[in-house]
């Protein structure tokens, strides 16, 4: 499995970048349980953490209508998440 964050806006030149990953559970994915009661939220931690500058940072889930969007947080702007393989 592979992990890119992808930087740049839709008006602009974009950028990819492959990042290392770790797999970090929290209580509640040890617990088999999930975040929110509904599963859905803009704000869901997973099981994963990628580094970036020397830093690892929580990849976070934006969830609605069993569509999801992987991010994580860089100098507080969301930068899009990419997974490749299963």
């Amino acid at each position: 499995m592979k992990f890119y964050l992808q930087f740049g806006q839709n008006t602009g030149p974009f950028q990819t970048v492959a990042v290392e990953h770790k797999e970090k559970p929290l209580p509640h994915h040890k617990a088999g349980l999930q975040y929110t009661a509904t599963g859905y939220g803009s704000k869901i931690p997973t099981r994963y953490m990628i580094r970036f500058e020397n830093r690892w940072r929580r990849v976070y889930v934006a969830c609605f209508s069993n569509v999801g969007t992987a991010y994580v947080f860089i100098d507080g702007e969301k930068v899009t998440v990419e997974r490749e393989g299963a």
